[in-house]
């Protein structure tokens, strides 16, 4: 065998041994979610399901306890669902426009602007709870998702800024010259000539956004009330709950509903992520 054929099964075989690691978790929880109580304290932790039991997917959708409320993830995956679409779309737009402005409508002093944009990229968001809760107490939009949507969309901004604002640059000046010239406003300009390009960005920033978005904890758990409590906070509250047994099938399955969206993203458009990362790298 060649050494070129034995280096590419070696690579072949690490990228295997990788690929086992990162989805061995995953594989623990659907495995002890489709178990009942007995197959769990009798068997092992990678043991398959002797008889696939999903009770314990109903109890974590709609009856186990958070707490003293006992209606399951329900209530709220929908507070997240409530919370994630509008954040999501708010904080691409937004951030789309900003780059635009800074990319090809530069003025007097937007390289300063965007170099304070992107001290939101690296700031901590701890440090803007408590600036962050007071804001929202201000304009009444405490402990409610429409607080959770404005949070989300202002700590997103400067990263989708940055996003479209990279993305932009590359776009030949004669494009936005030229429709100037037949007389095209900055709106015109933006929907008719800068927008269709803008196909593999906006992908990576709506998987990026909607991903931060939707497995935060630090906003949910600071910003929200009884009743906009997001799917991360739930998930926590559930674990955390002391009984007399402890469900871990229920716990399991109550995590794989938590991070299914999120999953489901990524499997139907991780290429158009992977797209929109590399676009641009290659000129010539």
């Amino acid at each position: 065998m060649s050494a070129k054929k034995i280096s590419g099964l070696f690579l072949y075989a690490v990228l295997a041994l990788a690929a086992l690691f990162f989805l061995a978790p995953l594989y623990v929880m659907l495995v002890t979610s489709l178990k009942d109580a007995e197959q769990i304290r009798n068997g092992n932790l990678l043991s398959l399901p002797s008889t696939v039991q999903f009770n314990a997917w109903r109890l974590a959708w709609s009856a186990a306890c958070t707490g003293v409320d006992c209606r399951g993830l329900q209530p709220y995956f929908w507070n997240s669902v409530c919370m994630a679409l509008p954040a999501v779309l708010i904080s691409t737009t937004w951030g789309a426009v900003n780059g635009y402005v800074l990319s090809l409508w530069k003025f007097r002093g937007s390289e300063l602007l965007f170099g304070f944009l992107l001290f939101g990229v690296f700031m901590p968001f701890q440090v803007v709870l408590l600036p962050m809760s007071q804001v929202l107490g201000y304009l009444g939009l405490s402990s409610s998702i429409t607080g959770l949507v404005l949070v989300h969309c202002l700590a997103g901004m400067a990263g989708t800024t940055l996003f479209f604002r990279n993305y932009y640059t590359a776009i030949p000046k004669e494009l936005v010259n030229a429709a100037r010239l037949d007389g095209a406003g900055f709106w015109r300009i933006f929907w008719r000539i800068v927008l269709p390009l803008s196909t593999p960005i906006l992908m990576v920033t709506l998987i990026w956004q909607f991903t931060n978005i939707w497995n935060d904890f630090l906003f949910g758990v600071a910003f929200s009330g009884a009743d906009s409590k997001p799917i991360t906070v739930g998930l926590n509250n559930m674990a955390n709950t002391s009984s007399s047994v402890k469900s871990y099938n229920v716990d399991m399955a109550a995590a794989v509903i938590a991070g299914l969206p999120t999953m489901l993203v990524y499997v139907l458009a991780g290429q158009y992520f992977v797209k929109g990362l590399t676009a641009g790298a290659v000129k010539g």
